[in-house]
């Protein structure tokens, strides 16, 4: 397993959010996380990561706890994409991209030739090629996106954990974020992504973890748990199922 979690809970104050998951992450899968605002994906995604501590409950990468693993041999094997990124100072784009390198180099060297090779097509890969001299600052929101997820690629872990990246994509975008994160996985590493959309959940996913920010998930095959009646007790309102060409689309009743 990639990923392992037992009987994991995660509480803010009095408030439990999570409880009791049990959770395993295999190589070649893509796990989708859904739930309303404030059901604690972010901070589910955080303690997977190691960033925060769980409130009871085991977290194990490739068989080892968390606090086993060396901060700079973790990074190698597991990266996160928070959900909002500030960009205090100026850096050029490849700069920023670079960033995902750091933890495949030295303390004492700076990136070589193979990682300027591997930032140069993780841009291109989200379509920012020739972006790379650009201020980070003076690219769209959109495009700040983009060039996240790019430093994630050149990362190049075995485990992903991305929180909602569709932030602040138009829906070309979104599509091909997705689509790259699926190919990740198809070549053998673990991807856990929260969505707001149900759609690109249905789409992408081999299995969906739904959390509704009261302590109880459900979690499964896509086609079993992701129904019509499960996203409707999720996020209080109505939903529908339309079959089309073999996928199926949800929208609000």
């Amino acid at each position: 397993m990639l990923l392992e979690c037992r009987s994991l809970g995660i509480a803010v104050s009095d408030r439990m959010l999570i409880r009791e998951l049990d959770l395993d992450v295999k190589p070649g899968q893509l796990l989708a996380i859904l739930g309303p605002n404030g059901a604690g994906k972010t901070l589910l995604m955080q303690t997977l990561a190691g960033i925060r501590p769980a409130t009871c409950g085991e977290v194990r990468i490739q068989d080892r706890t968390l606090r086993d693993w060396p901060t700079r041999e973790l990074a190698r094997r597991v990266a996160l994409l928070p959900q909002n990124i500030e960009d205090p100072f100026p850096a050029s784009v490849l700069e920023t991209v670079l960033l995902g390198r750091h933890p495949h180099i030295s303390r004492w060297e700076w990136g070589g030739p193979e990682d300027l090779r591997i930032a140069r097509a993780a841009l291109a890969a989200v379509g920012l090629a020739g972006y790379e001299q650009r201020e980070t600052l003076t690219l769209s929101g959109g495009e700040r996106r983009r060039a996240a997820i790019a430093a994630v690629l050149a990362q190049a872990p075995a485990l992903f954990l991305m929180d909602e990246p569709t932030n602040h994509l138009d829906p070309g975008h979104r599509l091909e974020a997705l689509q790259l994160l699926r190919e990740r996985a198809d070549n053998g590493a673990g991807v856990l992504v929260s969505l707001h959309d149900p759609n690109l959940a249905a789409r992408f996913a081999d299995r969906v973890l739904l959390i509704d920010g009261r302590g109880d998930c459900k979690l499964g095959d896509t086609r079993d748990t992701l129904t019509a009646e499960h996203l409707a007790a999720l996020f209080e309102t109505g939903f529908e199922c339309l079959e089309r060409g073999g996928r199926r689309l949800f929208f609000q009743a």
